[in-house]
C-alpha cells in the first residue's frame, strides 16, 4: 500500500548555477575511464585488459577478485591508453581513447513478454556478463550487491534534493519501456515488493507513476529526504541480519536496455552545474567521460574545483578527471584555498550556515535566495562540539552524534545498537556540512561499516 511520508528535519542549501532545462548535442569524450574507486567494497580489484587493447563497449575490463563473476565493462569501444595506478600499484583508473562510431558486444535479446519466462539464474548470468550488475547496491554497507542474498525488499528513489540536483523529468526522459523492463528483470530478485519513492510536492515523472509491479511512495521534506536510505527507514527499516538492495533509476534503465537491446548502453544526460560554469545544462554522454568534453570554454575563471557528483557527497577529480559510474552530476565550484579575514566573525549576507549564530543576516534575507560558495572550511578540526544540530539535519529516528562517537571508540555494540545498519555517507553528508569541529563524518561512517562488514 502506498505511503505519504512529511519530514521535517533536514536542511536545503540553495546554491547558485542549476543546470538550464535543455540537453545539448551529443557531447563526446576523448577519453573515458572505468575507476575502481568508484565501487565501494572491491578490495580485490585486476585489470582484464592491458594498454594497447581494443575493446568494445560492454567489453570486461575489470573484475574484483572476491566476485569474479560480476563483470565490469567498457562504455564506449576503443583502444585501452592508459591504466593508471597509486601507491603500492593500486588500480585507480583503465582509460579508453574512444572510437568516432561505437561498437557494441553483443548479448541476448527478449521482448518484454519473455521476461517472465526467464529464470532468475538465467537473469543473473545476463547481468553479471552485461556488465550492469554493479548498479545493484546492498544496504546495510553501501557496497555491490551479493547475487546469493535474498533482499526483503528493493528501494529505487525517484528524485534527488540534493545541491544542484538534476532534474529527472529532464535525463530520464523517454525511457518509459527500458525502465519497466528492468523493474521486471528485478522483481525475480526479491520476493517482497519495489518501492518507488517519489518528490509529493514537485511534477512527477510519468516514467515512474505509470510503472507496473511496483509500489509508489511520496516524500515531502527538505534535503535529504532524496536519499534512499531515508526512505528506507521510514518504509521498511534495515535491522541486524536485514538484507535491502536500492537502484538507481538509470540502473533500472540500463538493466532494461540489456535485456530489450542485447547491449551495454552506457549512454546517459548529466546535468553540468555550479556558480563557475558559465552555461549550466544537460549534456549527453556516456558514463566516465572525461570532464574536459564539458567544461572547455564554458568557465567563468580556471581557479576552480572538479566535482563528479553533488557538493556534499562528490569526488574532487581536478580538471583532467572522469565522471564516476553512478554520477549523473557534474558540478564546478570557485576554490576556496585564501586566507578570510576575520572569517565568520564578519557579519555579511553572503555566507550560508545553519547555525544562526554564524548566518544572521543570511537568514534574514534567504527567501530563495541562491548562494556562491567556495570551497573554504572555515577552520580546522578541533574538539568533538555537542551542539545537538546533527540532530536537526538527519531526518531518522537516530542519534548521530552518539554514534559517531561508537564509530571511534570501535564500539560495535553501541554502534548496531544506534542505527549504523541503516545508513551510508550521503545520509550523514550534511552533518559533515555543519559540523562547527570540522570533522570529515562521511569518512567516519564509512570506517563504521567497514569496521562491521569486514570484522
Amino acid at each position: 500500500m502506498s505511503k505519504i511520508i512529511k519530514l521535517r528535519k533536514g536542511f536545503d542549501i540553495n546554491l547558485a548555477g542549476k543546470a538550464e532545462h535543455k540537453v545539448s548535442d551529443s557531447q563526446h569524450a576523448n577519453t573515458y575511464a572505468v575507476k575502481p574507486t568508484d565501487f565501494i567494497g572491491m578490495q580485490r580489484p585486476k585489470a582484464l585488459v592491458a594498454v594497447g587493447d581494443i575493446v568494445k563497449a560492454g567489453t570486461p575490463v575489470l573484475i574484483d577478485k572476491k566476485h569474479e563473476d560480476v563483470k565490469y565493462v567498457a562504455p564506449v569501444s576503443g583502444e585501452i591508453v592508459d591504466i593508471k595506478r597509486g601507491e603500492k600499484r593500486k588500480l585507480l583508473e583503465i582509460v579508453i581513447l574512444a572510437d568516432k562510431t561505437m561498437e557494441f558486444e553483443s548479448f541476448a535479446k527478449y521482448s518484454v513478454s519473455d521476461l517472465a519466462k526467464l529464470s532468475k539464474d538465467e537473469l543473473k548470468e545476463q547481468m553479471f556478463k552485461g556488465g550492469v550488475w554493479p548498479n545493484i547496491i546492498m544496504r546495510p554497507y553501501g557496497v555491490v550487491a551479493d547475487a546469493n542474498d535474498s533482499p526483503k525488499a528493493i528501494f529505487i528513489s525517484g528524485f534527488d534534493t540534493s545541491p544542484l540536483a538534476p532534474d529527472y523529468n529532464v535525463i530520464y526522459k523517454g525511457e518509459e519501456q527500458a525502465f519497466q523492463a528492468g523493474i521486471q528483470v528485478l522483481k525475480k530478485f526479491t520476493e517482497g515488493a519495489i518501492h518507488i519513492n517519489v518528490n509529493g510536492a514537485d511534477e512527477v515523472n510519468p516514467i515512474f507513476l505509470n510503472a507496473e509491479g511496483v509500489q509508489v511512495n511520496k516524500f515531502i521534506g527538505k534535503h535529504p529526504v532524496g536519499n534512499v536510505g531515508v526512505q528506507i527507514h521510514h518504509i521498511d527499516p534495515i535491522n541486524k541480519g536485514d538484507v535491502a538492495w536500492t537502484v538507481q533509476p538509470a540502473g533500472v534503465i540500463q538493466i532494461g536496455k540489456l535485456f530489450l537491446e542485447g547491449k551495454f548502453d552506457a549512454s546517459k544526460i548529466i546535468a553540468l552545474t555550479g556558480s563557475e560554469v558559465a552555461n549550466p545544462q544537460y549534456f549527453k554522454t556516456y558514463g566516465g567521460a572525461a570532464v574536459k568534453a564539458f567544461t572547455q570554454g564554458n568557465l567563468k575563471q580556471e581557479h576552480v574545483r572538479y566535482v563528479s557528483g553533488n557538493v556534499l557527497t562528490g569526488e574532487n577529480i581536478g580538471q583532467e578527471g572522469h565522471l564516476g559510474f553512478y554520477t549523473n552530476q557534474f558540478t564546478i565550484l570557485p576554490e576556496g584555498d585564501h586566507f578570510q579575514f576575520m572569517g565568520w566573525i564578519a557579519p555579511t549576507a553572503k555566507k550560508l550556515s545553519f547555525h544562526r549564530a554564524f548566518g544572521l543576516l543570511s537568514f534574514i534575507n534567504s527567501s530563495n535566495k541562491e548562494y556562491v560558495l567556495d570551497t573554504n572550511m572555515q577552520g580546522e578540526p578541533r574538539a568533538f562540539v555537542q551542539t545537538g544540530a546533527f540532530e536537526k539535519v538527519v531526518p531518522m529516528d537516530i542519534y548521530p552524534t552518539h554514534l559517531l562517537k561508537a564509530i571511534l571508540a570501535e564500539d560495535f555494540d553501541e554502534m548496531e545498537a544506534l542505527g549504523l545498519y541503516e545508513i551510508i555517507e550521503e545520509d550523514f553528508a550534511l552533518c559533515e556540512f555543519i559540523d562547527v569541529s570540522k570533522h570529515n563524518v562521511q569518512a567516519i561512517v564509512r570506517e563504521g561499516l567497514d569496521l562491521l562488514q569486514y570484522s
